[in-house]
């Protein structure tokens, strides 16, 4: 007498026996039926081909999205733009930064903006943190001294009032113009800046201007930022002219076409050798550092594109895992099933066919749990783009590449597992308990 329970498999073995060559549908059928009678099982089995694929698409997403917006807000700042830096210092024997030896001077940036051919705005800057008081607000921010092309050099202009006068810089004024972070922290969200003053340092400045929102540029964020006349903070803050002029940390070189970057580089760096009586044939070596805005964008995003490599690789040996698991839990589904295999066997099902069945459920397994990790994966790149406020970016690639996986893992996990239960002998299984 046919026990109850073993009613399905007699119900799928007669599927399996009424052709040689099982459909498709009729093996799909019959596997998710399985799956479906051990629903917690199969939902552990899919938990580590869920986290592969969840991590591989909102990762790449990811870091496809945060590498389109250091892009765009560097190419906000020009891709057109040379940046000279002063050489480093040297204390106790150990070299310095960038721009710590006072080695620049404004008038290197003159000579540039009248000698180099290219070039269409030059701006010198002097940086420095200082303590900046409003009221009963006090915070250390980053200090810009600089001229009034630096606006269009930077491309960042003001939002709200002005920037300061070529006048202005040349009396050496007090007056500010903030970011709008730095606006923000010091005087509120108010958008009247008239009559607002600040002290940095213990000097009074008026407020003139609050410049338009560009976000962070790598380790510095312009939003931050105050902006003094360069004369001003010379005399007043910094205090550190060199014997040749006075004394600046960059030089920004506005090139009037993209194109010419490399020409203008070159011939930047050969005219500050010549004033600074720099002559590499005898051994010598420049105070100074010379780097453009294309490479500054090609560095970065090739980082990025390495540290989104890593990670999907990362997430790629969690999906071998999971594929692990599934062959894992289809070893000892054949185990469990070794009576049900016996029943269809000596009914008339075939080895193909049983071997069938068994690959079925575990590709169907991996490609559910496919399905998932690209919704979860989706889900996490819209939720993380919303709230850090960078571009959407969800390549087709990652997502046909995280299905593609899931499938073949499916395949490959199923293989070893299928084949033990095709080979099974009906007698010895139907004997099992």
């Amino acid at each position: 007498m046919t026990k109850l329970g073993d009613r399905k498999p007699l119900k799928q073995a007669s599927a399996l026996k009424r052709s040689s060559s099982v459909s498709v549908v009729e093996i799909l059928t019959m596997a998710i039926e399985a799956l479906w009678s051990n629903k917690l099982r199969t939902v552990l089995t899919m938990l580590g081909i869920i986290i592969g694929i969840t991590a591989v698409i909102a990762v790449t997403a990811i870091g496809q999205g945060t590498q389109k917006s250091t892009e765009q807000r560097l190419q906000s700042l020009g891709t057109d733009i040379l940046q000279v830096q002063s050489g480093a210092a040297r204390s106790g024997g150990v070299r310095q930064g960038a721009g710590s030896a006072t080695t620049l001077t404004l008038e290197d940036a003159q000579a540039i903006e009248q000698q180099v051919l290219g070039v269409e705005r030059v701006s010198a800057i002097l940086q420095q943190s200082a303590q900046v008081v409003h009221a009963q607000n006090n915070d250390s921010m980053t200090i810009i001294g600089t001229d009034v092309n630096y606006p269009d050099v930077r491309n960042t202009h003001p939002q709200i009032g002005r920037f300061f006068t070529q006048e202005e810089v040349a009396a050496a004024k007090p007056v500010a113009v903030m970011g709008p972070t730095a606006r923000d922290e010091l005087l509120g969200t108010r958008s009247n800046i008239e009559g607002a003053q600040i002290r940095i340092q213990g000097q009074t400045y008026d407020v003139i201007g609050v410049m338009e929102t560009k976000g962070a540029q790598g380790p510095q964020n312009p939003d931050e930022q105050i902006y003094i006349p360069l004369t001003n903070m010379s005399a007043r803050l910094v205090g550190n002219n060199s014997v040749k002029g006075l004394a600046v940390r960059s030089i920004f070189v506005k090139v009037k076409s993209q194109d010419l970057l490399d020409a203008t580089q070159y011939q930047t760096t050969n005219l500050l050798r010549v004033r600074h009586g720099i002559f590499p044939e005898k051994g010598d070596t420049d105070d100074f550092r010379t780097v453009n805005s294309a490479d500054i964008i090609n560095t970065l995003t090739s980082t990025s594109k390495l540290f989104t490599v890593m990670i999907v690789a990362v997430a790629t040996i969690s999906l071998i895992v999971g594929g692990i698991g599934i062959a894992n839990i289809m070893l000892v589904s054949v185990v469990e099933r070794t009576r049900e295999i016996g029943i269809r066997k000596a009914i008339g099902a075939t080895s193909v066919a049983i071997l069938s069945q068994f690959l079925a459920e575990a590709v169907v397994i991996a490609a559910m749990g496919g399905v998932v990790g690209i919704c979860l994966g989706v889900a996490i790149a819209v939720a993380a783009s919303n709230l850090f406020q960078f571009p959407l970016v969800i390549s087709l690639w990652s997502i046909l590449l995280g299905f593609g996986l899931t499938f073949v893992i499916g395949l490959v996990a199923g293989v070893i597992p299928a084949r033990n239960a095709a080979k099974l002998d009906p007698i010895t299984a139907l004997r099992s308990d």
